[in-house]
């Protein structure tokens, strides 16, 4: 299965299962998928075609979903950027994103008028699929519904204006999505499916995920020692080195550029950068 949201004319959002020709077959209205999205996600989907010319997709997110984002959680990430030479941390560095930040599959991602730029940052993310309360390791992976390719689209000038990086990480329309695809056909990511980011073409990520420092259970494990979790809620993994603030020279998405991410067997999500004039239209 591969899952997105399809924005109905009655302004409702119901997940659907893409096809390899563009269509796509319903399977719940978003908040039925959430209240079971483990037998959701079983498939098959059993609801009303849905022709490549009638998809509106949205990001498939509860309007109250928590984005939490792992920062530094690559080896040679740490290494390349403005933290390299510190010592390895003994938690995950975790940020969030609101959920009206979220985009998908071919949009356009506007740069802010203050911003040189744009950096890319490929990820997979990982959606929660039951309530997580204190936590094991084992059952945090185990409530993990599915995976998706994602891109952690930066502004670096409002990231670096303080310590804090909510601003920088949280410009429209600056987080890419591609389809969910289940758990179950994916297994554990600390089995590493190989990541890689292109611009116009060009590979300028490549990694396995094998390589993160910290998995996705014990993230959620310990995250869920002090907030409760619940399902729809996301996790961005954090991404490899070859981010493009850490080159010489720099290397900046510019209005035109195409960029995408694509993760091993869960596809790839690709998008074009446009100029600031986009945030002003309706």
């Amino acid at each position: 299965m591969k899952l997105i949201g399809q924005l109905r004319s009655d302004g409702d959002i119901d997940v659907v299962d893409l096809d390899d020709d563009g269509s796509a077959r319903v399977v719940a209205s978003l908040d039925a998928f959430w209240a079971a999205p483990h037998e959701h996600a079983s498939g098959p989907a059993t609801g009303p075609r849905i022709g490549p010319e009638e998809l509106r997709p949205v990001p498939p997110v509860l309007p109250a979903a928590k984005v939490l984002c792992i920062g530094l959680n690559y080896a040679d990430h740490v290494a390349e950027g403005s933290f390299a030479g510190t010592p390895r941390a003994d938690h995950p560095t975790i940020f969030g994103r609101w959920t009206d930040s979220l985009t998908v599959d071919g949009a356009a991602i506007p740069v802010p008028p203050d911003e040189d730029g744009l950096d890319w940052e490929g990820e997979v993310m990982a959606w929660v699929g039951r309530t997580l309360v204190d936590a094991t390791p084992e059952e945090a992976l185990a409530a993990v519904v599915g995976y998706s390719p994602f891109n952690d689209v930066t502004a670096r000038r409002a990231q670096k204006l303080t310590s804090q990086w909510t601003v920088g990480k949280n410009a429209d329309a600056s987080g890419p999505l591609g389809a969910m695809t289940p758990a179950h056909e994916i297994g554990d990511l600390s089995r590493g499916p190989r990541l890689a980011t292109r611009v116009n073409g060009e590979t300028v990520q490549e990694a396995s995920t094998d390589q993160m420092i910290f998995g996705v259970g014990e993230t959620l494990a310990e995250v869920s020692r002090t907030l409760t979790l619940r399902p729809g809620d996301l996790l961005a993994t954090g991404t490899p080195s070859g981010v493009g603030y850490a080159r010489t020279p720099v290397r900046l998405l510019q209005p035109g550029d195409v960029v995408e991410v694509e993760v091993e067997r869960l596809g790839r999500v690709r998008n074009q950068v446009v100029g600031a004039q986009a945030r002003h239209r309706p």
